[in-house]
């Protein structure tokens, strides 16, 4: 097989390699996730390990964050992934966040740094085929690449909730942060699809630094907690899990973070929510 019979295989798919981009900004066009809810059917989805790396977008020619700023990687990492847009994530390994947060953000690419990240491939945004298909469409063109520098994230079936609930144990008890679902039928959407679901112990979500509160006792001269603008119009207060150093030198007002929660309150808003981590500007 060569890579010349995968592309007119992808052309028999119906796909498009011109670069789509969401109407009305520079987004790039890309499905996003709800959350697992347990009255719903296991066996309807793939499932994957949700991998703790920095989301990107392939267009064929360049990498592009969430929010379609350009990913500096070196020439010879962008040389080996294919021409045709792909939706995934670089990744390091787990625990690998911060790494790869950082090369994100640089503004020339690291050559050294980048040994060891990988592309990890979960879509093809302009197929108009079924997930079942597009995912094999997927094993295919990376099995035919074989480079180390792009890889599919793996899928596999689960009967029940009793055999999911066995397998995001699994991938705990490994140091995974939990696990992603994406509904066998479904076309890719360029939306927050109830086709795509994440499924981890605590919930997680991000908001926009708006300001501080100054620190007490111990943190007195420091900052308290961050007061954040979470994404649906409410305002929280991060305290649990800040550092010593991010309360000596906290996220900028206007920088995304992260955090995590157990539900929600009477009034709606996340419950014991805690910082998680500065999120890379994208």
């Amino acid at each position: 097989m060569e890579i010349i019979w995968l592309f007119t295989l992808v052309l028999a798919f119906g796909l498009c390699v011109v670069p789509v981009m969401a109407s009305g900004d520079h987004s790039p066009p890309l499905m996003l996730a709800k959350v697992w809810r347990e009255s719903l059917d296991p066996s309807a989805y793939l499932v994957s390990e949700k991998l703790d790396g920095v989301r990107a977008y392939w267009n064929g020619k360049q990498l592009l964050s969430r929010s379609g700023l350009q990913i500096h990687a070196p020439a010879w990492f962008l040389a080996q992934l294919p021409e045709l847009p792909l939706d995934g994530e670089l990744w390091a390994g787990r625990g690998s966040f911060e790494r790869v947060s950082l090369l994100v953000r640089a503004i020339k690419p690291q050559d050294e740094a980048w040994q060891g990240v990988r592309f990890m491939a979960f879509d093809v945004p302009d197929s108009p085929v079924t997930f079942t298909d597009r995912y094999w469409l997927l094993k295919t063109l990376v099995e035919e690449l074989n480079s180390p520098c792009i890889d599919v994230v793996r899928q596999e079936t689960v009967n029940d909730q009793a055999a999911l609930l066995a397998r995001l144990d699994s991938v705990l008890a490994e140091g995974g942060e939990g696990l992603m679902l994406k509904r066998r039928q479904s076309l890719y959407q360029a939306r927050r699809s109830d086709d795509l679901l994440k499924y981890k112990p605590l919930q997680d979500a991000e908001g926009t630094v708006i300001g501080y509160v100054p620190g007490k006792g111990k943190y007195l001269g420091m900052t308290g907690a961050l007061r954040v603008l979470t994404d649906d119009g409410r305002e929280i207060r991060l305290g649990s899990g800040l550092t010593d150093a991010l309360r000596k030198n906290p996220p900028p007002r206007g920088g995304r973070v992260s955090y995590a929660f157990n539900g929600y309150t009477a009034h709606g808003l996340p419950r014991f929510a805690r910082f998680v981590r500065v999120r890379p500007e994208e």
